[in-house]
């Protein structure tokens, strides 16, 4: 998808980037701020964080930005409206294998690929502030603070703990594996694991009860970050042509009405 009008937008995300791995504070004004406390719903109320999605393509801006205004919501709107439908096949023959082993730096025509630092520490650098690495490396990290999108908590991250933080595939493979994706080359599959337009550091906790489940059966507890959510997994269903079921789709177009 080409968006128009938001390169000011995308140039912020970029320098947001830029003073989060240097170790600096977010500049005023800018949308890595500390986050505000939250409602009974779990709700982030205060700033919003990271990139909005529909101003980051390609997956390579750091977190996952709440979509607030109308006309972004109707953009919203109009991309997901873009993603097919079909009912979700067989998981017969499933396994994470099937997507190459896991974290690998070799995929293919996906960003941050062939780095020298494999797909999580990427991912980890990507949407970590404060981030530290093992002495001697430039890749592996040993701590960072994360702002959790699905959540709205903020983490204090350590490698000893490493399940604290997990990467979501926003769109889970075994998803994309009943959606078609059974049918592809192996490369293809390697691809979809590591692109990190489909890619999120989050809470482990709530990672782990999303499973493999589609926006129907699954959304993050932060209300207000599911529009947002909703537009990442239209992304990546459009880029790598795979349907979701009808409900799916129904519940992704409700979350940015």
């Amino acid at each position: 998808m080409t968006v128009g009008g938001r390169g000011s937008r995308i140039f912020v995300g970029m320098s947001v980037a830029i003073a989060v791995l240097a170790g600096c504070g977010p500049s005023e004004g800018l949308s890595l701020d500390q986050p505000g406390h939250k409602d009974s719903q779990g709700d982030d109320t205060g700033k919003s964080h990271g990139t909005n999605p529909l101003d980051n393509p390609d997956g390579v801006e750091p977190g996952l930005a709440r979509i607030t205004s109308d006309k972004d919501r109707a953009d919203a709107r109009d991309l997901i409206d873009k993603v097919t439908t079909k009912g979700r096949g067989p998981k017969t023959g499933y396994d994470r294998d099937e997507f190459g082993y896991a974290w690998a730096d070799n995929a293919d025509d996906v960003p941050l690929a062939h780095n020298g630092c494999d797909t999580r520490n990427d991912l980890l650098k990507r949407d970590g502030a404060e981030v530290k690495y093992r002495s001697g490396s430039d890749c592996v990290v040993v701590s960072m603070t994360l702002y959790d999108p699905y959540t709205g908590d903020t983490i204090e991250w350590r490698k000893e703990d490493a399940s604290e933080v997990q990467i979501d595939h926003v769109m889970p493979l075994s998803y994309d594996w009943q959606m078609g994706a059974s049918r592809w080359s192996d490369a293809e599959r390697k691809r979809i694991a590591n692109d990190p337009l489909n890619l999120l550091p989050v809470d482990g906790s709530a990672n782990s009860a999303k499973g493999d489940s589609g926006p129907a059966s699954w959304l993050p507890p932060a209300k207000g970050i599911r529009c947002s959510y909703a537009v990442r997994f239209a992304q990546v269903s459009l880029k790598y042509d795979l349907p979701v079921t009808a409900a799916d789709k129904e519940t992704m177009l409700d979350q940015c009405a």
